[in-house]
């Protein structure tokens, strides 16, 4: 049991650093002009693509990392509840926050920290977000390779 849980955790951990590292390259690559719409903090509609395939990825690779670990099917299964749950709980504030519009004007330099801060997404995005997490975790789980006897 304490390595599905460990693979649980390790397979979350590793996808919250390829999420930071890809979309740090992304927003490295397309900068403010890019990532957002002119002259506003809605995230634009290649920011949305890039965000959606940096997110199917992280999940293949945690549930391939999961499943490689746990040597167990309950490993990537316990992960998408986890994905699922903890994207739910994440979704929340978008869901529930309305169309409040940040408190600062969005500047053609701005920081990642000021961009992270004050994106704002669809809120199409955030109920999305839960379903790729689990289908990627159960398409990386798929593809470790079986041991053979």
């Amino acid at each position: 049991m304490g390595k599905v849980i460990g693979s649980v955790v390790l397979g979350y951990v590793v996808m919250v650093i390829v999420v930071f590292v890809l979309m740090s390259l992304v927003w490295m690559v397309m900068g403010a002009s890019g990532a957002f719409q002119p002259g506003s903090w809605d995230v634009s509609a290649g920011w949305i693509v890039g965000s959606i395939i940096v997110g199917l990825v992280a999940a293949i690779i945690g549930g391939y990392v999961c499943a490689l670990v746990a040597k167990d099917p309950r490993g990537p299964k316990a992960l998408v509840v986890v994905v699922v749950i903890l994207g739910i709980v994440f979704a929340i504030p978008v869901l529930t926050s309305g169309a409040e519009a940040p408190t600062i004007a969005r500047t053609e330099t701005i920081s990642m920290m000021d961009a992270m801060q004050n994106a704002q997404q669809p809120v199409w995005i955030a109920l999305l977000n839960p379903i790729l997490g689990a289908i990627g975790v159960l398409i990386g789980a798929r593809l470790r390779p079986t041991p053979t006897a």
